[in-house]
């Protein structure tokens, strides 16, 4: 199980954030009306394989979910093996 990481919602810049010693881990986002286009997923190498980008992922989908959003997860991450683990979001993407 990966160790719990603290997520900030940047709403000015459109991204969910991680600080981690120095450096960023974010998940960015485009929102158009009650669409929300999660666009790019990111953590430093260094930092890679802890499980952030599947905290950063749900907070994203969470936050979707809770403000009744469309979701096109147009990241290849969250599009492709974090929505095959988290069968339970499929819902919540627009066709």
């Amino acid at each position: 199980m990966a160790e719990p990481v603290s997520i900030q919602h940047d709403i000015a810049g459109n991204r969910f954030v991680v600080s981690l010693e120095g450096h960023e881990a974010v998940l960015r986002y485009r929102r158009a009306g009650q669409t929300i286009d999660l666009y790019q997923t990111f953590v430093p190498e260094a930092f890679r394989g802890r499980g952030i980008a599947e905290q950063l992922a749900k907070a994203a989908f969470e936050f979707a979910k809770a403000e009744r959003l469309a979701v096109t997860p147009t990241c290849s991450y969250l599009s492709g093996p974090y929505l095959k683990r988290h069968p339970e979001y499929q819902p919540l993407v627009s066709r």
